[in-house]
């Protein structure tokens, strides 16, 4: 099935209107995460490390909302952490319904089914649930054994209720090729809306730092899994035709940072979802005072193996229109799996790593710590 009819005329019309606008730069989807807590410890995972208070922290229904309306991207995916921890949930997942956003929200899925009443379907609304391929290669990603199980259980439960639902797989350098091509067999089985599928970002304080993929081993890795399955055709996937041949090596693309711009409890997230090298109050800072150049493959080291959809799915659904015949020939044939290579983008240039992480927490740290003082010496209620 894959993105609507519905989602992409929606979508589409709304980069229409951004290009007749002359905007150089706008959001397509808005990556918030109103929480880092999570009820697991996934070894790839770089979000889940923070102290305590800062794991407890909540972006409460307010500043969420607030937040769609400053973006104004069409498309709100929530995620985390685990998005089901956040009492508001069914609030912000409405607030952004009713304002006509095209809503994700990702999740392991090991809350779902008790939550599911609290929702109701809407084609502006799906579940995303995390499945790294089948139960070994899932419970593995997740170091938790069981969770794949109950995670297909709540799938199927959500679909049962009416809901729109797609799989969101990551995948590292221990995948292989004929298992995930088995695995998107069977989702696509199951009768799920689509897979989004991306190879995992190192992230500098994931627990497990040997299994990312770079990225000609992405690269390869795609094609051989596309080769299984008509060039990527034989399964719906929830991302654009142009992003997966990047991913298998026949598009050369700088990322859009600004195309997923990213909301957290820290604030607005510079530059992307994935890299928080920087902070700012308001999405216009963000858009405005960006150095953008300092950041993306080529210009700084730790985005060298970036092959991300939130990194890159912008930069594919603007080629796109760029190129329709190009969009329109891999939506035909299917992505390409044999043959040259696009030329890659040179990291020469490229400006070395900043570790920055300790300095942000320990910022957060203190101003939490300054607003349980403050409130503290507040007078009681009466």
């Amino acid at each position: 099935m894959g993105i609507s009819l519905f989602q992409m005329v929606k979508v589409g019309g709304y980069v229409v209107r951004q290009r007749l606008s002359g905007r150089k730069r706008f959001p397509l989807v808005l990556m918030l995460e109103p929480l880092f807590r999570c009820n697991l410890a996934c070894a790839g995972c770089g979000k889940i490390d923070y102290p305590d208070p800062i794991l407890n922290q909540r972006l409460p229904l307010k500043d969420c909302l607030d937040s769609i309306d400053e973006c104004g991207a069409p498309v709100v995916v929530i995620a985390g952490g685990e998005p089901l921890l956040h009492k508001e949930l069914p609030q912000i997942v409405e607030g952004a319904v009713a304002r006509g956003k095209f809503v994700t929200v990702c999740t392991n899925a090991l809350l779902l089914e008790k939550n599911l009443g609290k929702y109701k379907p809407s084609p502006y609304f799906n579940w995303s649930i995390h499945l790294d391929g089948d139960r070994e290669m899932h419970d593995e990603s997740v170091c938790q054994a069981g969770v794949y199980d109950r995670a297909l259980k709540a799938l199927v439960a959500a679909k049962a209720a009416g809901f729109r639902v797609t799989v969101n797989t990551t995948l590292f350098n221990t995948a292989e090729p004929a298992r995930v091509a088995a695995f998107f067999d069977e989702m696509k089985k199951l009768g799920i809306e689509g897979v989004t599928v991306s190879p995992g970002y190192a992230y500098e304080r994931a627990p497990d730092q040997q299994h990312f993929l770079n990225r000609e081993k992405t690269k390869t890795l795609f094609r051989e899994i596309f080769a299984r399955g008509k060039g990527g055709k034989a399964w719906p996937f929830f991302q654009s035709g142009l992003f997966l041949d990047f991913l298998a090596g026949n598009q050369s693309y700088h990322c859009t940072p600004w195309g997923n711009p990213a909301r957290t409890v820290f604030g607005w997230q510079r530059p992307c979802y994935l890299l928080g090298e920087s902070y700012v109050k308001t999405f216009r800072e963000l858009m405005e005072d960006t150095d953008w150049d300092r950041y993306g493959v080529g210009n700084y080291e730790k985005c060298a193996d970036c092959m991300v959809h939130c990194g890159f799915e912008a930069t594919a659904v603007e080629d796109a229109f760029k190129r329709p015949l190009e969009a329109l020939k891999v939506a035909l044939f299917g992505v390409r799996t044999t043959g040259p290579m696009a030329p890659d983008i040179p990291l020469d240039g490229q400006r070395p790593a900043e570790f920055v992480f300790s300095r942000h927490v320990e910022r957060k740290l203190a101003e939490i710590g300054q607003e349980k003082a403050r409130d503290e010496h507040l007078p009681a209620a009466e």
